[in-house]
């Protein structure tokens, strides 16, 4: 720990951090989860070497190899039924899952596909029948699958995905065809080479009707060989992930039996007659998505552990290599000394600690919602916009985090051997699949604007417009509107009219009010320019693409508000000591850096004076010295096996 008066204030008592007692803190009550993961990741650290030394089939194999090993020890299947061999346990899968990000990131993503879209399918979707046929052999890696939903035409819009099903009555099949090429499925890991089996989401015809989009087993290979009718090409070398098999599937009039129809929420007939619980379609499809949230949940945890493996690099590497004299008596200074370094990591360290217990609320939501204990129509609908936002700005954290980090360590940190050259390349994606960054932004704002409300299943983005520009819309500007804002700001915190003058900027009241504040007249705004748009055209689309920009910013200002809601409160929960002190450090860095970060829109819309950002900057420095002495403990308490750092000349 660096003790040097220069690396904190005067006159402040410096905590000293438990790195044993905060490591158990972050990892809560999947601790042995966790280890689990960890120790199988230091025994197959090696993938690490092998991504850069095997050829590309070579690593392939190796991929499969090791999530079949893994799956041996249990960890990749604690989500699944007990009966079927599974852990009964969905939080459990989630901390497994986000622990594996610290290792080889196609390993992850293989796990994910294999046993989150692929698994998660079959047991969420389908029916016991499906279950006893599919999960034992799943859970082992013994059968491989792909999640063959995205099309080459089509990516977020599920719903109008291209792919046909029509349902022959004289065969009791279904016929699965590629109407045109732009029906084919693209992008699917699994299907180059490795799927026996795929999930395939497709139109359901039945009797010359219509009936949205539901999901099938169908075979894509038998005794190793692509199945007859089906059409499989491999999508060859990607940006990263390159241990992942993604390829292209067509089907030409591949025909599956009527049970092959995954059928929890609607069935067919021997005779062709369409059944479901759900009458309306539009709900009954969002209703099918919505159970397979697991997976943005589980890519927000795996982004924020690759953060933390990069941030645990380059802070290591900052407090080691020296560069420049501070006086001419003096060794050379330690890079993390330097005040723009602390400006550049340590805000980073603060929003990694701040996302990972943000994640924490959301995988405790899903494993209510999957369990039981917590399942009604609103806990779904608010898990399912939470999930969308923390996905968002956690991918987005890991890409801006591992790039900074990569420049922090000069060009030792453009070495392969360092780490930053794979995160980089394999991360990269995680801001488009599962789910677009900025359309899931979009769906957060649609919860917003329609507060969930009843029709909230049944809106594409022109019924929100609809919605939010007929009654309701009244009711969301009173609610909104930035006096009835202030005075509830007002309520929180000392000094009257002069709240944000007067309010301490580390009162945590005063951090979340601001926050608050962006979030509601973001959302206020929104809803007036939807209503002014509509006034003056009639057209919903070119209403909605206007106001696009600022639906997705108020989205972003929601879900950062919810970061730093679950951050105070985890603070609160801590026993007095050290390490609550350094959690509200951090806590206070994430909170004013956030604001500083936007202090712009707070000058523009008269919550920040020109005096008032430039002391939120002076604290966020201020911030910055007491947090750099605890530096090295904070990363260290992430617990990242060593093996898995690497960096033998950043780290040590």
């Amino acid at each position: 720990m660096v003790t040097d008066s220069a690396a904190s204030p005067r006159g402040y008592a410096q905590p000293v951090i438990d790195v044993q007692a905060l490591a158990q803190l972050l990892d809560g009550e999947y601790a042995e989860v966790r280890d689990l993961v960890r120790a199988n990741l230091t025994t197959y650290a090696d993938v690490l070497d092998e991504a850069e030394q095997l050829g590309f089939d070579e690593f392939r194999e190796r991929v499969r190899e090791l999530v079949v090993e893994l799956a041996a020890t249990g960890q990749t299947g604690m989500g699944f039924p007990e009966e079927y061999g599974g852990g009964g346990d969905i939080g459990a899968s989630i901390a497994a899952f986000e622990t594996l990000a610290f290792g080889d990131l196609s390993v992850l993503v293989k796990v994910g596909v294999q046993f989150g879209l692929f698994g998660g399918a079959i047991l969420h979707l389908g029916t016991e029948r499906h279950h006893r046929a599919y999960l034992p052999r799943l859970i082992t890696g013994e059968l491989m699958g792909c999640f063959a939903m995205t099309e080459t035409g089509h990516g977020s819009n599920v719903q109008a995905l291209g792919t046909l099903a029509r349902y022959d009555a004289g065969s009791q099949e279904f016929v699965i065809t590629t109407a045109t090429d732009q029906a084919r499925k693209d992008y699917i890991g699994n299907a180059a080479r490795h799927a026996e089996l795929a999930v395939v989401f497709a139109q359901l015809e039945v009797g010359g009707e219509q009936r949205g989009v539901h999901a099938f087993v169908v075979p894509v290979r038998v005794d190793g060989e692509v199945a007859p009718g089906v059409r499989i090409e491999d999508d060859g070398r990607k940006m990263g992930l390159n241990g992942v098999d993604n390829g292209r599937i067509w089907f030409d009039g591949v025909r599956v039996p009527r049970e092959a129809l995954l059928d929890r929420f609607a069935g067919v007939t021997p005779e062709g007659d369409y059944r479901s619980p759900i009458d309306n379609p539009d709900r009954r499809f969002f209703t099918m998505l919505g159970t397979l949230v697991q997976g943005r949940v589980s890519v927000a945890g795996g982004a924020v552990n690759a953060s933390k493996v990069a941030l645990a690099v380059a802070t290591k590497y900052a407090e080691r290599r020296r560069q420049f004299r501070a006086a001419s008596d003096a060794d050379e200074q330690v890079l993390l000394d330097y005040g723009m370094h602390q400006r550049r990591l340590l805000p980073l360290i603060a929003r990694t600690y701040a996302l990972h217990f943000a994640q924490d609320v959301v995988r405790t939501q899903l494993h209510e919602v999957f369990s039981g204990t917590g399942d009604d129509e609103h806990a779904r609908r608010e898990l399912e916009a939470r999930a969308a936002g923390t996905k968002a700005l956690g991918t987005w954290h890991a890409t801006r985090t591992i790039q900074e980090c990569r420049e922090a360590c000069g060009g030792a940190g453009y070495l392969a051997v360092n780490r930053f050259a794979a995160l980089k390349a394999d991360s990269d994606v995680f801001s488009t699949f599962e789910g677009d960054n900025h359309v899931l932004l979009q769906l957060v704002a649609k919860g917003l604007l329609t507060h969930h409300a009843s029709e909230f299943e049944n809106m594409d983005q022109l019924g929100m417009v609809r919605y939010v520009t007929g009654l309701a819309v009244e009711t969301v500007i009173e609610k909104t509107s930035a006096h009835k804002l202030l005075e509830r700001v007002r309520d929180l915190l000392p000094g009257g009219d002069e709240w944000d003058r007067e309010a301490g900027l580390l009162d945590p009241e005063y951090q979340l009010a601001m926050l608050r504040f962006r979030e509601e007249h973001m959302l206020a705004g929104v809803a007036r320019r939807l209503k002014r748009g509509m006034d003056q055209d009639s057209d919903p689309g070119a209403v909605f693409s206007r106001v696009q920009d600022h639906v997705i910013a108020g989205a972003h200002a929601h879900v950062e508000r919810l970061v730093l809601e679950a951050f105070a409160d985890k603070v609160k929960e801590v026993p007095e000591g050290d390490d609550k002190v350094a959690l509200k450090l951090l806590c206070d860095l994430f909170a004013l850096s956030t604001i500083e970060a936007d202090r712009a829109w707070f000058m523009e819309h008269g919550r920040l004076t020109a005096q008032r950002s430039k002391a939120i900057r002076r604290e966020v420095t201020d911030l910055c010295r007491k947090v750099r002495p605890l530096a090295t403990d904070l990363v260290d308490a992430w617990n990242i096996p060593p093996r898995l750092l690497r960096s033998p000349d950043l780290v040590g």
